[in-house]
């Protein structure tokens, strides 16, 4: 709960900038939007590449590097990230785990409240049922942010984490 009052103390007249973030070694895919009460609006979206031929040191290290000026430029007051799930390859979830520790570290260094949210919950959030397809969640977050031109999958996805993060700290605000 500290976690929410601080994001919602830097609200301000301005809204709340939140970047939502999909982590994943080869792309990350990233989407900065304004909360403002109900009302929510684009600001950017983006995805992260590394070189899948680099060794796995190096492509962390890009990514916290391309993560780190993302958050410079747009200085975020709040980040919500998708939690890892569990597929068949333990080796990719490995590095999926991996990539995630460096989003949550180049948040945690710059000082931005982190919200944490599973895909089934974004998927609800987003879409009303935990099952959706990401063609769903796509057609949705266009919806909800009308006039988007979304970057790819992995953007899409991180919007719709975005917009999670604003739907919870808006309920949490009329609880309080």
């Amino acid at each position: 709960m500290g976690q929410l009052r601080r994001a919602r103390g830097r609200a301000g007249e301005a809204g709340l900038k939140i970047l939502g973030l999909d982590p994943g070694l080869g792309t990350t895919g990233w989407g900065l939007i304004e909360a403002q009460g109900n009302r929510l609006a684009h600001l950017a979206n983006g995805e992260i590449k590394t070189k899948t031929d680099a060794p796995l040191p190096r492509r962390l290290a890009a990514l916290a590097d391309q993560l780190e000026a993302l958050i410079d430029d747009h200085a975020p007051a709040a980040a919500a990230i998708e939690e890892v799930f569990v597929n068949q390859n333990p080796k990719s979830t490995l590095k999926l785990g991996q990539a995630r520790g460096v989003v949550l570290m180049c948040a945690a260094r710059a000082g931005i409240d982190v919200g944490e949210y599973s895909p089934t919950l974004v998927k609800k959030a987003v879409v009303g049922t935990g099952g959706a397809e990401k063609s769903q969640v796509h057609a949705m977050v266009s919806r909800l942010l009308p006039g988007v031109k979304i970057a790819g999958p992995d953007a899409a996805d991180a919007l719709a984490v975005a917009i999670t993060h604003a739907h919870h700290l808006a309920t949490a605000r009329r609880i309080a």
